[in-house]
């Protein structure tokens, strides 16, 4: 069996990567071939030099993720069949608590995973958005976040990781139901504290002062009965020249962010279509509804690792030595988004629909007419291509092309 794996994973890894490269790579065509022509539906909004500029940001972005697929698939061979995970654990040997050891070495892996990906979002913000002018972060403010997410992650992630390895250890046959549990209410509970406690530990959110828009979003919620903590506005800007409105937490408090970027170029009418935007997901319970197929799957995925924990050939065929508690969750978390790969044509095909749906929610309650001309403005200054290749969209992106998406408006 673990032979079998063994050629599975390597079979499974070298397909999911050769995909990614060659879907990539007709991204890379399909958008050089078009961008010397604005598709007709963008010729009154649209120049043609942004669109050469957002097709050469997507180029560029593409370009890169080639190189970084490149990488993470070495680096997960190298950590699992080129036995570097084994290694690490020996580093560990040590430690004579299990559950020490276990939370060491998926640390250690965790890190060393953070510090090859370093490079390519440092490359990301410091030469491609910088020279396409997206860019507003400082050296000192990227190392800061990056200090702050750390900390974070470990506030947050060694608690739940700690309670994991003990219920693996200690909690019967049935530990992956409890974990599931645990893991389920760990969830709401960071959805719940992440407007008021995790999101300003990065930005700045102040309430919106507008009192002409505000008024005119107050009247757009009662309209569509949706309820909010408040009305923010997030400083967007300190990072980036991207715009964006978000809807976050749930319950009682739930909050509307605009980004400053946002709020500087779309005037009143087209905010309160992207807002009727952002309220369709909300009426359609799209959240709700996401979060429930999170926790389908990772039910799944916990009772899947209930039965792999305790075989041999799990570990020996994904080249590991010495079985344990903590590889097998971490063989889990680093071999299984491989095999799930596959599945991303669906979801993506589901989240598309999601965005059709609030569109047609924003058609009835504001103006598809505003609607559209707030998309064709942010598709121009975020520089979002508007001719993605169409088998690489279907694939990856969670939001419908721009031709498709402004043809059904």
């Amino acid at each position: 069996m673990d032979e079998i794996l063994r050629n599975t994973f390597i079979a499974v890894l070298t397909l999911s990567t050769g995909i990614h490269l060659w879907l990539a790579r007709r991204h890379i065509n399909f958008v050089s071939q078009h961008k010397n022509k604005v598709p007709d539906a963008f010729k009154k909004n649209i120049t043609l030099k942004d669109h050469q500029k957002a097709a050469n940001y997507a180029i560029a972005k593409s370009e890169l993720g080639l190189k970084d697929t490149i990488v993470q698939a070495f680096v997960l061979l190298i950590l699992t069949l080129g036995g570097l995970i084994s290694m690490i654990s020996h580093l560990f040997d040590p430690i004579t608590s299990p559950l020490l050891k276990d939370a060491g070495i998926i640390l250690s892996v965790m890190f060393l995973s953070s510090l090859i990906d370093l490079p390519f979002n440092y490359y990301k913000t410091f030469n491609i958005d910088e020279v396409f002018g997206f860019n507003r972060m400082t050296k000192k403010l990227f190392f800061s976040d990056l200090y702050k997410q750390i900390i974070l992650g470990l506030c947050l992630g060694l608690p739940i990781l700690f309670v994991a390895l003990w219920m693996l250890q200690n909690a019967g046959a049935y530990w992956w139901i409890y974990l599931w549990a645990v893991w389920s209410v760990f969830n709401l509970l960071i959805l719940a504290i992440y407007p008021t406690w995790i999101a300003p530990f990065f930005n700045k959110f102040l309430p919106l002062k507008d009192k002409t828009l505000k008024s005119k979003i107050i009247a757009l919620l009662k309209k569509c009965g949706f309820k909010s903590q408040g009305l923010f506005v997030m400083d967007g800007s300190a990072r980036s020249n991207h715009g964006n409105a978000y809807f976050t937490g749930f319950g009682k408090n739930k909050r509307i962010v605009f980004f400053d970027t946002l709020l500087e170029r779309l005037n009143h009418n087209e905010i309160e279509a992207v807002l009727a935007h952002e309220l369709g997901h909300f009426h359609h319970n799209h959240v709700k509804k996401r979060i429930v197929m999170m926790f389908v799957v990772s039910f799944i995925g916990l009772g899947i690792l209930g039965y792999l924990k305790d075989q041999l050939w799990f570990y020996q065929g994904l080249g590991i030595t010495e079985p344990s508690n903590g590889n097998a969750l971490l063989l889990f978390m680093l071999v299984g988004p491989t095999f799930i790969f596959f599945i991303r044509p669906i979801m993506a095909f589901y989240s598309r629909q999601n965005e059709f749906e609030a569109d047609r929610y924003a058609k009835m309650h504001s103006s598809a007419k505003y609607l559209k001309e707030s998309l064709v403005k942010l598709y121009r200054d975020n520089a979002s291509t508007l001719t993605p290749d169409p088998l690489y969209s279907a694939f990856y992106d969670s939001h419908p092309p721009a031709l498709q998406r402004i043809a059904r408006l």
